[in-house]
């Protein structure tokens, strides 16, 4: 049984990172306007963010960058069931980056508990949870959902604007950020982002 501080050492972060970044950059479509490749850089910034505040390890926030980095990887292949895939995708090129089967594990735990409805098991669940879906509470929300309604008409038909703000709502009203970071910065700008699609539905 290696330690935390072993494992650090023989597995290699950073050129595993490097490689699927790469991979991500090169392979993914460029049909995929909310999940492209600047979906997953964002979303590690706001997971380093969230883990400053949560007083996670080195060797765990190590985990999270990784499981960040994989966690769209499946979107190379499919779009539905892409968690699943991005998982599958790490336990293939991981040990070659010399991951043990435990850490490949918590890697693979973190990856699944982004699929929706969301469902984290632990600390680090919770942080990468709140990560992907930290644009929910912040300013440039608009921005980043006019392109997730851009990809969902082409790979979920969802045919207009008024449907898919029904969709929104439906996703809002039944979300919840898990850290406290993410509760205390992302709630309040999430429920204004709510409120004013009540408010145009309302206007229709």
């Amino acid at each position: 049984m290696h330690s935390a501080k072993e494992s650090i050492h023989t597995a290699d972060f950073k050129n595993a990172e490097a490689y699927i970044l790469n991979r991500l950059q090169n392979e993914l479509a460029p049909t995929l306007f909310y999940h492209g490749f600047h979906h997953t850089p964002d979303v590690m910034q706001a997971a380093m963010k969230i883990a400053d505040e949560e007083n996670i390890t080195e060797e765990e926030k190590k985990l999270l960058r990784i499981a960040v980095a994989f966690h769209d990887a499946g979107f190379i292949y499919i779009y539905k069931g892409h968690e699943q895939k991005g998982c599958e995708m790490a336990k293939e090129a991981l040990p070659r980056f010399g991951f043990s089967p435990q850490q490949i594990e918590a890697i693979c735990q973190m990856i699944m508990a982004t699929k929706i409805p969301q469902d984290a098991k632990n600390k680090l669940d919770e942080i990468i949870c709140d990560a992907d879906l930290d644009y929910l509470g912040r300013e440039d929300v608009y921005l980043v959902a006019a392109t997730l309604f851009e990809e969902a008409k082409i790979y979920l038909n969802i045919p207009d604007e008024e449907k898919w703000d029904q969709v929104q709502i439906r996703f809002l009203t039944q979300h919840h950020y898990y850290t406290s970071y993410s509760k205390k910065t992302r709630e309040p700008g999430k429920l204004k982002y709510l409120e004013s699609l009540y408010a145009k539905i309302a206007n229709a």
